[in-house]
């Protein structure tokens, strides 16, 4: 019989909140990471149970004491997905962090390729808007490839989707919120790696050919379960990309 599951321990909720500053770029490689003292001032928690939030941040790699020098974030690679980016914004009042850059490829309107006008729930032909973008990361170089699309007709009411310049930081979909009146509620991701294809091994300034990338395929839903925006990014190999706990039952 189904049963309402119980939350997450307290020390692993703690774990994923600096977790996920460390992976939407909040928290920097060498930015000292709060000690054991004021996780458990803030958080109102036992001072073994903000030990217990470290030691697993430890085991997870992402972060290492060093003596006299407290407790800072490492330098490790991982992919920034929409979840991040959507988190940070509600966090910081902006989608990228601040060894992140955004080229902006290419806007307009173009016939669908099938799968998007199938993702839009469009009847083929159709027109749809797209905004393609390259995102950088500093000392890393080209990081992901997020191209977004949306029906023709939406034209009209988000016009700043088809201009050639940045909608300001707050990105695509709260654009779409703000000038529709529609609220983002949900969204879903796919994901499969295959090869890359001459393009994005270019642009992502991968050397092996053939070369593997990540593909995402992400839907956002509005409150009425419509679709907002359907969004495909394409990651460079090598790099970790889904990270989540969860119990194991008996």
């Amino acid at each position: 019989m189904p049963e309402i599951k119980v939350v997450l321990p307290k020390y692993l909720q703690i774990a994923g909140h600096i977790r996920d500053q460390i992976l939407r770029g909040d928290l920097q490689p060498g930015d000292e990471v709060d000690s054991e003292r004021k996780i458990a001032e803030v958080w109102k928690v036992a001072r073994p149970t903000a030990t217990r939030a470290l030691d697993t941040l430890r085991r997870e790699g992402l972060i290492e004491s060093q003596q006299g020098s407290g407790t800072r974030v490492r330098d490790v690679r991982t992919h920034r997905r929409a979840s991040h980016r959507y988190h940070r914004y509600l966090a910081q009042g902006a989608q990228y962090a601040q060894d992140e850059s955004m080229e902006l490829l290419g806007v307009g309107i173009v016939d669908a390729p099938g799968h998007v006008a199938e993702a839009l729930n469009l009847a083929r032909p159709a027109r749809v808007m797209t905004r393609h973008r390259l995102i950088s990361r500093e000392g890393v170089g080209p990081v992901e490839i997020s191209t977004s699309w949306w029906p023709a007709s939406l034209a009209e009411h988000a016009p700043r989707l088809l201009e050639p310049a940045s909608l300001g930081g707050i990105g695509s979909v709260r654009y779409v919120e703000s000038a529709t009146g529609r609220k983002a509620s949900y969204a879903r991701d796919q994901v499969s790696a295959r090869l890359a294809t001459t393009q994005e091994a270019e642009l992502l300034q991968l050397s092996d050919a053939p070369a593997a990338v990540l593909a995402y395929r992400h839907t956002v839903y509005d409150s009425a379960d419509q679709i907002l925006e359907f969004a495909e990014a394409v990651y460079p190999p090598g790099v970790w990309s889904l990270e989540q706990e969860y119990p194991i039952e008996a």
